[in-house]
C-alpha cells in the first residue's frame, strides 16, 4: 500500500466512523461516506468489500480489546476454580477485569455505543450476545464446580442465562448513562457487589 493509498483509507475510515456513529449501521450511507472522504465509490471498494466490512473495521479495536480482556479473565477464573478458588473472598480478579473493560469501553466510547446499540443489520449485530454466550459457558462450568464443592443449589440454565444477560447489560448501562469514566468507575463497585450477591443468593450461599 502506498502512502497515498494509506491516506485515502484513513479518510474513508474517519468519514465512516462519523456516519456510522451519527446514523447507526442500518441508516448509514456509503455515498455520504465517500462524499465526506472526498473519494469515489470505486475507491471505497478498492479497500473494503462492502459496507459491513467497513463497519467491522471501524469497531475492530474495541471489539478485539474487550474479547481479549474477557477471554484472559475467564481462562484465569476457570483455572482457579479447578484449584479450589474461594469465590466469596476473591473479589480482586472480578474487580480488576471489570475496571479494565470499563476503561476500554470509555476509551472507545462512541465505537462501543455503536457496536452494542446501533449495529443492527451488520454481521456484528449480535456482538452483545456473543459476550453473553462466552460468559455463560464459563459460568456454567464454574457454578457447577461451586455447587458440587459446597453442596449448594445448582443454577438452572434459564437463571444462568438471565443473570449473565443482566451482567452484560449492567456494563452497557454504565457506558450509556455515565457522564464520564470517573462516574462509571465510581459506580462499578456497587454493580459488582449487586451481581455477586445475586449469584450467591441464587445458589443459597
Amino acid at each position: 500500500m502506498t502512502a497515498t493509498d494509506g491516506e485515502t483509507r484513513n479518510k474513508l475510515l474517519k468519514a465512516a466512523r462519523k456516519e456510522f456513529i451519527d446514523k447507526g449501521y442500518m441508516n448509514a450511507s456509503l455515498r455520504a461516506i465517500c462524499k465526506d472522504a472526498g473519494v469515489t465509490t470505486g475507491a471505497l471498494y478498492f479497500f473494503f468489500k462492502d459496507k459491513d466490512e467497513l463497519f467491522a473495521e471501524v469497531v475492530s479495536k474495541p471489539l478485539f480489546a474487550i474479547r481479549e480482556a474477557l477471554g484472559a479473565h475467564l481462562e484465569f477464573e476457570e483455572q482457579e476454580y479447578s484449584e479450589g478458588y474461594d469465590e466469596e473472598s476473591s473479589e480482586g480478579p472480578d474487580t480488576e477485569v471489570s475496571k479494565k473493560i470499563v476503561e476500554i469501553m470509555f476509551k472507545y466510547k462512541d465505537e462501543c455505543v455503536l457496536l452494542l446499540t446501533k449495529s443492527s443489520g451488520s454481521s456484528l449485530e449480535f456482538a452483545k450476545d456473543s459476550f453473553i454466550e462466552r460468559l455463560e459457558g464459563s459460568y456454567r462450568v464454574t457454578t457447577d464446580k461451586i455447587a458440587e464443592a459446597r453442596g449448594c443449589k445448582k443454577v438452572d440454565d434459564y437463571t444462568l442465562h438471565y443473570l449473565t444477560h443482566m451482567q452484560v447489560e449492567s456494563f452497557i448501562y454504565l457506558l450509556t448513562h455515565s457522564k464520564d469514566i470517573d462516574e462509571a468507575l465510581k459506580e462499578l463497585p456497587y454493580i459488582i457487589k449487586h451481581m455477586r450477591g445475586g449469584w450467591f443468593a441464587v445458589m443459597g450461599m
